[in-house]
């Protein structure tokens, strides 16, 4: 059994393995791999090669990704688990100080998880602030609620709204919303009696 190992790292065989690789993901045809379609590539080479196909799921990352494919290490469900505390609580607007104070948190996580490559807790900080708008909207919409309210809900609604189609510019932007006269007319008491 030794000896057959001894060849284990030829150029021959590891080229056939990068092959079978390569096959075995364009038949799953999907956009990314997650950790479960490496996993059924794992398989189908030990199905193809038997022990010889024995492969870590680092090396076939390694094949996918200089193949240009797109790689998604970590699910949606480990990102909950791990960054759910920097989410939890962030979606507080009922004045427009805390909706500012929850775009600037949205805003740090989305650029350090963007650094970091970790493309599913972006796109989960982009979820959020899309909640956040739905939120503000609904509450703009509901009649029950008073006229002032549900106007400063529709001001915070498309902030978020700006945030998520140019998060680069929307501080700058935001500063020059607040000083427009459209703001201060709507607005006569902006961020000063909030409760």
């Amino acid at each position: 059994m030794s000896a057959s190992h001894s060849n284990k790292h030829s150029s021959g065989e590891a080229s056939t393995k990068k092959a079978l690789i390569l096959e075995a993901a364009r038949t799953l045809g999907k956009p990314r791999f997650t950790p479960a379609e490496i996993e059924q590539i794992r398989r189908q080479l030990i199905a193809h090669l038997g022990a010889q196909g024995k492969t870590s799921a680092d090396y076939i990352v390694s094949v996918l990704e200089q193949a240009g494919m797109r790689v998604v290490l970590s699910t949606r469900a480990d990102t909950e688990g791990r960054y759910e505390e920097e989410f939890a609580d962030l979606l507080h607007f009922s004045t427009f100080t805390e909706a500012e104070m929850c775009l600037v948190r949205l805003d740090e996580l989305l650029r350090k998880f963007v650094v970091e490559g970790e493309r599913s807790a972006a796109e989960r900080v982009r979820e959020v602030a899309r909640l956040g708008r739905r939120r503000a909207e609904m509450i703009a919409r509901n009649h029950k609620v008073d006229a002032g309210k549900r106007a400063q809900k529709e001001e915070v609604a498309r902030w978020f709204a700006v945030w998520l189609e140019t998060p680069g510019a929307f501080f700058d932007w935001l500063e020059v919303r607040k000083q427009s006269p459209e703001f201060r007319e709507k607005f006569p008491h902006g961020f000063d009696d909030e409760d």
